[in-house]
């Protein structure tokens, strides 16, 4: 598979793409005003706390109160390793839990409100909710994860060799500290120790200044911020398979190479500056795959579509055949459909970072081996997902109920705003139902009010419709309670917006 890295920079905007077989596969985004917060430290001070629901609210500076949960602030070290087994910072490091998992201690025990608390981002503000903190402090680098409160040592599961784990946890025994811990990332298998010594140098003169900057501050107040998208996105998928990175910005150029000088000086990567009068992301034909990913309707190459629904509970997949009729019989028109969809929703899944509960309607199935094919199909079109997912087998109905770790906003949140003609419901009230209300609330108006007429004012349309369509029933009131109605259209009106008072 061949991957590149597109870079597009300007005073404003910074936009990343990974490209895997000349398709964008990831996309990561990072503007002036709205950068990124995830992996930033703050010193934060406990407004807060919920026994009933086992957190806290600290205040760390940010508009919306921050959220703890008590799996964030005990210190048993399954607790962490089951937080960075969920995707923690998005950098797709698996560890293996060696123990049970003890009880978790109340939330009251262990914190108490005014009590000031160093923590780390590990969720965005999503949508009404804040952010998600941990006290667990985890400096990322290029091989490893430091951990400089908990005294341990993991492997990413990625790595499978028996004899590499061993190697590389002996390598890490020898330059740690006591009471530090450390999980050693994909990328460090078969690296030396001079690799790995320089990652441990870093990580531990990172913490060192944190520590520092912590002394001299009160809380609310940030401490530490993580790296730039740019950076971010060399530090956690810039490896040996990525053959080429093209960007289109002199100094982020500069900057490109003097990270990967410092930090990568043995990756092979081509670094290109990019040179022609068409925009990069035109000349990549990127713009028009993420104009793509903000549609609701995502047509395959048979003829079937998938759409994508998107709410504040869940996302919503269905597949449909749409002008795809087969060649052989019903099942098989089908049974087809399904696997072609299972690569579309894999790709999207990424591509527009949907994450939380996800369901995907499936069209039905008969047979029980297509069901299974389909599902395993599903499961190895995600293996290169770094977001974990959690895939349930296919109902008789054909549904899969499944989740996808979700750290940051989706894509579509983050390019897109809810309408505000329709408040992000997606429909209005149609002109008739519209028509019809205005009418029984006219009524209602008529019954109460003396000896004066009615000015109706209302959408350019509804007026329309009430003059047409429905002027009888405008008569027939005015017949009824004898008096005069007098409509007028105005065009600055929402569709479901009337008013009515008297003259």
């Amino acid at each position: 598979m061949t991957k590149e890295l597109v870079v597009s920079s300007t005073s404003n905007e910074t936009r990343v793409a990974l490209l895997e077989n000349g398709h964008i596969a990831e996309l990561y985004i990072e503007r002036g005003h709205e950068k990124g917060i995830v992996g930033n430290i703050y010193l934060g001070k406990v407004i807060r706390v919920l026994p009933g629901m086992q957190a806290a609210f600290v205040d760390i500076g940010l508009e919306k109160a921050a959220f703890l949960y008590v799996a964030d602030v005990r210190s048993e070290i399954e607790a962490l390793e089951a937080f960075i087994d969920e995707g923690h910072r998005n950098i797709g490091e698996e560890t293996a839990v060696e123990n049970g998992v003890h009880p978790l201690p109340p939330i009251e025990d262990l914190l108490q409100e005014g009590q000031e608390l160093l923590v780390e981002i590990a969720k965005e503000p999503i949508g009404t909710k804040g952010a998600r903190i941990t006290s667990y402090i985890t400096l990322p680098g290029r091989h490893l994860v430091y951990m400089p409160t908990v005294d341990h040592i993991g492997i990413s599961r990625r790595i499978e060799c028996e004899e590499e784990k061993e190697r590389l946890r002996q390598l890490i025994e020898t330059f740690r500290r006591p009471g530090t811990g450390f999980i050693v990332r994909t990328a460090a298998e078969g690296k030396g120790e001079e690799d790995l010594r320089n990652d441990v140098d870093y990580l531990v003169g990172l913490w060192k200044d944190i520590q520092q900057r912590k002394e001299s501050k009160s809380p609310p107040a940030l401490i530490h911020s993580d790296l730039d998208v740019t950076s971010r996105v060399l530090r956690d998928i810039l490896t040996e398979d990525v053959e080429r990175l093209v960007v289109d910005s002199s100094e982020e150029f500069n900057k490109i190479q003097n990270f990967i000088r410092r930090f990568m000086p043995k990756l092979g990567v081509t670094v290109e500056l990019y040179q022609g009068k068409e925009p990069i992301f035109d000349a990549f034909g990127l713009e028009v795959e993420i104009a793509r990913a903000l549609g609701r309707k995502v047509w395959l190459k048979s003829g079937g579509y998938i759409t994508v629904e998107q709410t504040e509970a869940l996302t919503a997949i269905d597949v449909n055949t749409g002008r795809y009729v087969g060649k052989h019989n019903l099942e098989d028109t089908i049974f087809k459909t399904n696997l072609e969809a299972v690569k579309e929703i894999a790709f999207q899944l990424r591509l527009r970072n949907i994450g939380g509960l996800i369901i995907i309607d499936f069209i039905d199935m008969e047979k029980e081996v297509h069901r299974e094919k389909v599902h395993s199909a599903l499961e190895e079109a995600l293996q290169n997902d770094k977001s974990k997912t959690n895939i349930l087998k296919i109902s008789e109905l054909g549904l899969v109920e499944m989740t996808r770790k979700r750290v940051r906003e989706s894509i579509g949140r983050t390019l897109c705003e809810s309408c505000p003609y329709c408040e992000g419901k997606g429909y209005v009230k149609s002109r008739p139902t519209m028509a019809y209300e205005i009418l029984r609330e006219l009524e209602r108006e008529l019954q109460d009010i003396g000896s004066q007429d009615l000015t109706l004012l209302v959408h350019p349309d509804i007026a329309a419709f009430l003059y047409d369509e429905e002027h009888y029933g405008i008569e027939k009131l005015e017949l009824r309670y004898n008096k005069k109605i007098n409509i007028k259209a105005r065009q600055g009106y929402h569709l479901e917006q009337y008013e009515i008072f008297e003259d």
